[in-house]
Order: structure tokens, then sequence, then C-alpha cells
């Protein structure tokens, strides 16, 4: 069975029986995203970003109507905008993470993980109290349905090698990269390249 989590701040309000779809715009390109009422639940890389977001609605909202123009997808694009500009370490926006208890709290422990630092697969699962659940912790970690916001890529291996992620093992390492983090082991050094011509350095 799962369940819902969400925290509360100031957003643009949504009606409760609405659902926000839509892209949103980033240096990194168009990103999908789905708002409810409770904050951001979904988001996805560019490459698979409305096909994404439509199977979240589907599987887990699949009556609701659909917003496909509202201010939290421009809020939105502000603060990821920042974040791939090194200007924003922290977004401000609430979620509306769903899932199992297990994978709730390996989410709530990915966001705990300061800005800048990573922490093992193992570390998680001593986190959650549950220590013999690292290859579950590593499923969980996959299954996270708002990525950079709840930062799975800032899960490595315990010999800080690059381990799996959805937007691919580069996008992972230079997103590290730039948080300032250094690996043992790299996919490349080069700095992640900007749709706006400047790069991440």
């Amino acid at each position: 069975m799962s369940s819902a989590v969400q925290t509360a701040t100031t957003f643009p309000a949504i009606p409760e029986d609405a659902i926000v779809l839509g892209l949103v715009g980033t240096p990194m390109g168009p990103f999908g995203a789905v708002f409810t009422g409770r904050g951001l639940a979904c988001l996805t890389f560019p490459a698979g970003a409305q096909e994404g977001c439509e199977a979240w609605i589907n599987t887990r909202e699949p009556a609701a109507h659909v917003l496909r123009d509202h201010p939290a997808l421009a809020a939105l694009s502000v603060e990821l905008t920042a974040y791939f500009e090194g200007s924003l370490h922290q977004f401000s926006f609430p979620l509306d993470l769903r899932g199992t208890p297990f994978q709730l709290d390996v989410w709530h422990a990915l966001g705990e993980i300061p800005y800048g630092e990573v922490r093992s697969y193992t570390d998680i699962a001593n986190t959650i109290g549950r220590p013999r659940a690292v290859r579950a912790v590593g499923m969980a970690n996959h299954d996270n349905p708002i990525p950079i916001v709840v930062p799975c890529h800032r899960v490595i291996g315990s010999n800080r090698s690059l381990t799996g992620y959805g937007g691919g093992l580069d996008l992972k390492e230079r997103l590290l990269q730039l948080e300032g983090v250094r690996l043992s082991l790299k996919i490349s050094d080069a700095p992640i390249r900007m749709e706006t011509g400047y790069s991440l350095s």
C-alpha cells in the first residue's frame, strides 16, 4: 500500500481536483513536471519528459483535471535554472512524494544529504535502520520520482565510484562536479555543456 508525504511552504495554489502537467525550461533542456495541490510530485529528464509525467498521472491520478499552464511551472523553471547555474543549493517548493513506506524512508534520507556531499547505498540503509536492505535501497533510489530535487545523484558506490542513474552516468558525474564533489573514478573530465552556450565547469 502506498502513502503520500509532503512538506509545507508557499507556492502557487493548485485546485484540489487538478493536476498541473507541463514542460519546464532549463539550461539542460525541458524537464517534465507534475504538480498536485500538495506540491511537486514528478520530475522527468528531457529524454522522456512528457511520457514519464503522463505515466505518473495515469497511475496515480487518472481522474484528475489536468492543467497545462500554471505559475508553478515557471517557479520550478527559475529554481532548476538557478541550480544548474550553481547559484541555488536548496529547493524551496513543497513535495508530494508517493510510494511505499520503505521508499518514502529512503527518499527522505536522500533529501537529508547536503549539497556537495555524497553517501553510499550502505550509508542510506544504515540511516533508515535497515542495514541489510542495501539492494532495496538501490531500487528505491532508482524509483525516485523527483530526481535532482530529491538528490539521488548524491548516492555513490562505497568505493566512491559512480553507480547507476536514471539520467545516465555522465549526467550524474556532471551534477556532482557542479556541486564540487570529487570522485575516485570518473566517466570524463568534460564540463557540463549548457544549451545557452556556457558550461558548468
